[in-house]
């Protein structure tokens, strides 16, 4: 009989916990030291706030099965609502009094857009979700762009706050993925997960379709705000143009070429993606050529993305390296 080893629910969370903090930590040390440049500290900054992106984003689209193409006006909302908040001097000028209220209040405006489009928007399916999604990601720009005693115009918001610093941006990511992983993991998860396997069954069986879809469209818009308002004080101006069309394209291909479902498959994809163009500036002239072949490359060989739908578990990682360790024990035990 094979020997198990088994780990508790609060052992499980205490070692994830243990080895976030560690992660944090020395990241934080080796981002405050001299080893890394100006632009390396950028890329690193921005390849959190990318990771909390494509990881809200594969709840609309690898939870939920559905394609909305307006993740960057979630964002956009989010970002100036954050920015917005910090230049009016209602926060301290710095610490984590700082910064958590700017980012719920950025998270909570754009949730509140994601309730809005998402009633009338998500009773809609495939091609015409995406582009009802598109022409409301297009409003909020065109909006934000008109709104200049506002937001700045076209020229955009300047002189934001840098309250963001490397702990806040990736404690961010390491709570977002926590809360959407619990999420996923409960009842309403299990519902969410069944309107994408079989929409009509899941509604035959009882689920509210309609409130669950509003549910992930809400959590996902969440998210994405608050990874707006990191990237507002990371950036320290906000322009329009960072949330147009393509930036939401972007943020899906991170989701698509990780792997539809995948958490793990969306925060490796987004760190490559958001560093590339980094690692490739010596060939500056060939460097979009170099990216594009990549994506294509990886559709051709392994179109369900890079992990397809696996996730990564420490848990199991854990229960089956201890496992192992028993069973070499007990032939070690046997052999004496």
């Amino acid at each position: 009989m094979k020997r198990r080893f088994g780990l508790s629910v609060p052992a499980s969370y205490a070692v994830n916990f243990g080895l976030v903090a560690a992660a944090l930590l020395a990241g934080n040390a080796v981002f405050s030291s001299e080893l890394l440049g100006r632009a390396q500290r950028s890329v690193i900054m921005l390849v959190g706030i990318y990771m909390i992106l494509a990881v809200s984003l594969n709840v609309a689209t690898g939870y939920l099965g559905q394609l909305p193409l307006g993740h960057a006006g979630f964002m956009a909302v989010g970002g100036y609502a954050g920015a917005i908040f910090w230049k009016s001097g209602l926060a301290p000028q710095s610490g984590v009094a700082a910064i958590v209220p700017g980012l719920l209040c950025a998270g909570c405006a754009a949730a509140v857009f994601g309730v809005a489009i998402g009633v009338p928007a998500l009773r809609l399916r495939g091609d015409y979700l995406a582009i009802i999604t598109l022409g409301f990601g297009e409003i909020i720009r065109v909006t934000i762009i008109n709104l200049p005693g506002i937001t700045g115009g076209t020229p955009g918001l300047k002189n934001i706050p840098r309250h963001p610093t490397f702990l806040a941006v990736y404690l961010c990511v390491a709570i977002s993925c926590a809360a959407i992983h619990a999420t996923m993991k409960s009842r309403h998860g299990r519902a969410i997960l069944a309107i994408r396997e079989n929409e009509i069954a899941a509604e035959a069986c009882g689920v509210n379709t309609t409130y669950y879809k509003v549910m992930a469209f809400t959590l996902s818009a969440f998210f994405a705000g608050v990874a707006g308002a990191l990237f507002a004080g990371t950036q320290g101006i906000l322009v329009p143009s960072s949330f147009d069309f393509m930036a939401s394209i972007n943020i899906l291909v991170m989701v698509v070429l990780g792997g539809m479902g995948s958490m793990l498959g969306s925060l490796i994809a987004a760190a490559v993606l958001t560093s590339l163009p980094l690692a490739l500036q010596g060939f500056s002239e060939y460097r979009m050529i170099v990216y594009s072949l990549l994506l294509i490359a990886v559709m051709v060989f392994k179109p369900s993305g890079l992990l397809g739908s696996h996730d990564f578990s420490m848990k199991r990682l854990v229960e089956n390296v201890g496992s192992r360790a028993l069973r070499r024990g007990a032939k070690g035990g046997d052999a004496l």
